[in-house]
């Protein structure tokens, strides 16, 4: 019985869309009513998405790819974690301008509300 329900269904919508008086017409509309309310679902999700706050584990991956983007950077040393959009740096460095600057692309990353920045340098320069 879903069968024939099935096929009728079918049947039917051929004999709407390709009707020798009016089948261009009712396509045309049908296509561009289609197309409308693809195009407006596809942009809604991304206004959503660039308004939203990352959440902490995104944030930690943005902020390591940041401050790691310089080779130099010895990341081994520094530990980046992210806790309600606050980033916490932990480590010890060999370089005390390091410091600074890690902590100043820490918080240029967009996301971050703010950085407690708990890195020191070690006593070797000292």
């Amino acid at each position: 019985m879903p069968r024939f329900i099935f096929a009728g269904a079918v049947g039917a919508a051929l004999a709407y869309f390709f009707d020798p008086d009016n089948g261009r017409k009712r396509r045309k509309a049908a296509i561009k009513k289609a197309a409308k309310g693809l195009g407006q679902a596809g942009r809604k999700p991304q206004a959503a998405r660039a308004n939203a706050q990352p959440d902490d584990p995104t944030l930690a991956d943005r902020v390591k790819s940041e401050i790691f983007r310089d080779a130099d950077v010895p990341k081994e040393q520094v530990n980046v974690s992210v806790e309600d959009g606050v980033v916490h740096l932990r480590g010890e460095l060999e370089e005390p301008d390091l410091i600074e600057d890690l902590e100043a692309q820490a918080r240029q990353v967009q996301g971050v509300r703010g950085v407690e920045n708990l890195l020191h340098a070690s006593g070797k320069n000292s």
